[in-house]
């Protein structure tokens, strides 16, 4: 069976664990004790040397990185619409699946990292980050429902977290119109699940 190293807490982790509820994969969790340093030690290690959590055991596979476990899920799990293989259609999915590990990250990701987590990183930049990314982002989807195609794919998964997670690193959302319209659209998804801070809808 698959087995999700995770953390509850974690916006990356939660990418994962939503995406096989969506596509309804049954999975092994193993929570991971973040505070204590386990994903340091020599077995974690061991899986990967980066010492990073999401990790799934997949049989002989061990994968790192959230937006390569969504991409690796999909092909094998899911259907083509949640990552096409034609060119356009990939690299459409593929810039985004950047942004979340790029823009996002250092966004809105790092601004939360200092406000609930007390980490030691540049509230300013992150949040100025945040905005600029949550207004481009939030253009774009004036113009359609998904962020790549014309229908949900890993690319709105990947996103997803982080932006939602936003206030929680004291950048609201409330300018971002498109952004709660797509927020909302992700939440009515068939088997969509929550996280601490992100409620499924009523």
């Amino acid at each position: 069976m698959l087995t999700l190293h995770d953390l509850s807490l974690s916006g990356n982790c939660y990418k994962v664990r939503l995406f096989l509820a969506l596509i309804e994969v049954e999975y092994e969790l193993i929570a991971v004790d973040f505070m204590a340093g386990q994903h340091k030690t020599p077995e974690y290690l061991a899986m990967s040397r980066f010492g990073e959590i999401p990790i799934i055991q997949d049989g002989e596979l061990i994968l790192r990185d959230s937006q390569a476990i969504l991409g690796y899920l999909a092909r094998k799990y899911g259907s083509e619409a949640w990552l096409p293989t034609d060119a356009s259609g990939l690299g459409q999915v593929m810039q985004w699946l950047s942004t979340a590990a790029n823009e996002i990250a250092r966004g809105p990701n790092d601004a939360r990292l200092v406000q609930k987590f007390g980490f030691k990183l540049d509230l300013d930049v992150a949040q100025t980050k945040a905005h600029r990314i949550l207004q481009l982002t939030d253009q774009h989807l004036t113009q359609q429902n998904w962020l790549a195609l014309d229908q949900p794919t890993i690319a709105d998964i990947a996103c997803f977290p982080y932006i939602a997670l936003a206030p929680e690193g004291g950048v609201s959302l409330d300018a971002y119109g498109a952004i709660n319209q797509w927020i909302d659209r992700i939440k009515q998804l068939p088997h969509f699940i929550g996280m601490p801070g992100i409620d499924p809808a009523p």
